[in-house]
């Protein structure tokens, strides 16, 4: 079995080469590794030279990592799937882990397991919101599901037919693309869950989830609308997101 891992990229080189290293260094090997840079003006591109073929890469103006995430998926080729932004970082076993979990347990169509939070300097954080959504996790449903996204992107795969069923992500989205699809996928395949820890999600003054979260759940709001009949379930998903931007605004 194959596995093809997309990474989105754009002035990451502080990080990068962390993230390419923790998929090139598995004791798996067959991997196809894809990077899609949206024409890095750092030295990013430099470090993805630096490969030589180990790497599938491009750098080109995009539409932002949504659009690089779709190119990276259109052109990949395994049996599974996943994408890895380019400052998380996957554990030594990852892998390998994810690849024996597949061929194992057949029916599993996408599969999610732990992970752990680090600062730009690697070291471990908010451990507390690990737990938080370690106890969500523990009612694997599509109600909690709408209610909060305690799904771990990065740690995060799916077999090839999942993709040739739910499609790409969808590129309107700017924040929790990878939410709309999980609610996309929970409709059709029953989730699966590890408590082994795969990746380490980084979070630091230029990510996403760390100067932009309030557009990040505003977004989110918006997704849990656009597929949730049920007016109460929608109320709880805005309660809970009000006391989630609260803490964040305290703890960021």
């Amino acid at each position: 079995m194959k596995i093809s891992i997309i990474t989105p990229s754009y002035n990451q080189g502080h990080f990068i080469k962390e993230t390419i290293d923790s998929v090139l260094n598995s004791d798996y090997d067959n991997i196809e590794y894809i990077v899609m840079d949206g024409g890095s003006t750092d030295n990013t591109v430099d470090i993805l030279k630096s490969y030589g073929d180990k790497i599938i890469w491009k750098s080109e103006k995009d539409n932002g990592q949504t659009d690089a995430i779709n190119k990276g998926m259109n052109l990949a080729t395994g049996d599974i799937l996943c994408f890895l932004n380019s400052d998380d970082y996957y554990m030594a076993d990852t892998i390998s882990y994810v690849m024996d979990y597949f061929k194992t347990n057949k029916d599993a169509m996408w599969l999610s397991g732990d992970y752990i939070i680090v600062d730009e300097n690697g070291n471990e954080i908010q451990g507390f919101v690990k737990k938080y959504k370690n106890l969500l996790k523990s009612f694997p449903n599509k109600i909690t599901l709408k209610i909060a996204n305690y799904i771990i992107q990065p740690s995060t795969f799916w077999r090839r037919e999942v993709f040739e069923n739910i499609g790409l992500f969808d590129e309107k989205l700017n924040y929790v693309m990878d939410y709309d699809y999980w609610l996309r996928t929970i409709g059709k395949y029953p989730l699966y869950l590890t408590k082994k820890k795969l990746c380490s999600f980084r979070i630091h003054g230029q990510s996403k989830g760390g100067f932009d979260f309030s557009k990040q759940f505003d977004e989110e709001l918006k997704i849990c609308k656009k597929y949730v009949k049920n007016p109460f379930v929608v109320f709880l998903h805005y309660i809970h997101n009000l006391l989630i931007v609260s803490i964040y605004k305290i703890i960021k």
